[in-house]
């Protein structure tokens, strides 16, 4: 919606009502800087919110103010870190803590309180993943951690995760790292099986409009005023922004149409995973 409103309104001076928004709530996703920057002049006057959350536990569990107004000096938080992403502090009434094994501070993020669903309709209780004597935590399938200052940070959904060699991937970290590439605009990545690894970790790409895919074989072909880039771009891209070795996809598959989303407007992953690994195996079968 709020990349709707950008467009509509862009390049327009003045627009009737404007002045009167005072306070906006980003659910659903999170908002890129830009995205902020360009909401934050369509609306001066708006305190600009995201929460984060889940049907089950009544909406929000979290908050973070990415610009306020009424701050003289202005910034636009960049909540995207090498950490996962920043998404604020629990609301009051919301206890949450994160579910680790070993000694890493990274695990599940489990809630409880009043704010959490009973059961679902005519079904199953909501999926517990501890008891206590205070009550039940919910386990919302979401990995993250909670720094020193209580801000909770999300790394990536627990059903999404790819185990290749006996590591853990997230594939919401690797996503990220590639969109930074001024040459991406969409990632998703995927794993795929693999006989010695497990899993193999592929990202599916799209490509910037003036931007061109080079391989092998078209190298010589590029003009040299032309942007390019190639899978070996992408690897030494990883690496360099300091993307650990075994989370560097091995395949890297370019995407050329819209990525399949939920009604909700989530990654399909499991169909894009499916269509990656089609798409591999014919590669494989036509060499």
């Amino acid at each position: 919606m709020m990349v709707d409103l950008v467009s509509k309104f862009r390049g327009k001076d003045t627009c009737k009502g404007i002045e009167s928004i005072k306070k906006i709530l980003n659910g659903g996703g999170g908002l890129s800087v830009e995205l902020i920057k360009a909401a934050t002049k369509l609306f001066p006057q708006a305190k600009l919110l995201s929460a984060y959350g889940m049907t089950e536990t009544c909406s929000s569990l979290t908050f973070m103010t990415l610009y306020d107004p009424k701050i003289v000096q202005r910034k636009w938080h960049s909540v995207e870190q090498t950490r996962g992403i920043c998404v604020g502090k629990p609301a009051p009434h919301v206890e949450l803590r994160i579910c680790v094994d070993g000694s890493s501070d990274i695990g599940r993020i489990l809630t409880r309180g009043p704010h959490v669903m009973l059961r679902y309709w005519n079904g199953s209780p909501a999926k517990a993943s501890a008891e206590s004597s205070n009550g039940v935590w919910l386990d919302t399938g979401d990995i993250g951690s909670i720094d020193d200052y209580g801000n909770v940070w999300l790394i990536g959904r627990a059903n999404g995760r790819i185990k290749s060699g006996g590591e853990n991937i997230y594939p919401e970290e690797v996503e990220r790292t590639l969109l930074q590439h001024p040459g991406v605009t969409g990632a998703v990545v995927v794993g795929i099986p693999d006989a010695r690894l497990t899993e193999m970790v592929v990202a599916c790409v799209q490509i910037r409009e003036n931007w061109q895919w080079v391989n092998t074989s078209t190298r010589d072909s590029v003009a040299e005023h032309m942007l390019h880039i190639s899978s070996e771009n992408l690897w030494q891209y990883c690496k360099e922004k300091s993307l650990t070795g075994f989370k560097i996809p091995k395949k890297f598959i370019v995407w050329k149409k819209p990525f399949p989303l939920t009604t909700s407007g989530k990654i399909r992953r499991d169909q894009v995973r499916g269509e990656a690994t089609s798409h591999l195996q014919y590669l494989i079968s036509h060499l």
